[in-house]
């Protein structure tokens, strides 16, 4: 004959459960499970799982946010050159934004030391938003409107390259 006893959640000593975690077999309830590919973990298991991840150091996030920033400026002063082009433009911002994120990114990874952490991605991206800043306020004073639109071409291409090439996120194998 077996026995069974019964297991109360660990944070919440009131719920009944029959789950556990993966990690450190502690009684977990439905609302402090986290799924897992593998299984269930609890939340505390989960904060540490993405600790792990998290490598970048403070200075990081001012190295990554400067040279993103620079490289964007960059890039956003060759748009402002390839806007005066004409027609053949268009096509050049659609080809080269994406050559702009890019290296904005490897530069970012080059000097950053590979290191990762989601706040790093987002700092860098704004570093990518705040580089366009002001060529975007110059075509604003000279009522450049074609010009203003390029460069929201631009961030809207790069941008999103930049986060996601920092970040791992692959849409394609």
């Amino acid at each position: 004959m077996t026995e069974t006893t019964t297991l109360y959640c660990y944070a919440h000593p009131t719920r009944e459960t029959s789950l556990r975690c993966k990690r450190c077999d502690n009684p977990i309830c439905t609302s402090c499970a986290v799924r897992m590919p593998t299984g269930y973990i609890c939340k505390d298991c989960s904060r540490a799982h993405k600790k792990v991840f998290d490598t970048a150091l403070w200075h990081d996030f001012v190295l990554g946010f400067v040279t993103a920033g620079i490289l964007s400026a960059l890039a956003s002063f060759l748009v402002t050159l390839i806007g005066g082009i004409g027609f053949l433009g268009w096509f050049l911002i659609l080809l080269g934004s994406p050559t702009a994120g890019t290296i904005i990114a490897e530069g970012v990874r080059l000097v950053t030391g590979r290191r990762r952490s989601r706040p790093l991605f987002l700092t860098v991206a704004a570093g990518v938003v705040l580089g366009v800043l002001p060529i975007v306020l110059l075509q604003l004073v000279t009522m450049n409107f074609f010009g203003i639109l390029f460069q929201a071409i631009y961030l809207v291409i790069a941008v999103p390259l930049v986060y996601t090439r920092l970040s791992g996120i692959q849409l394609f194998r």
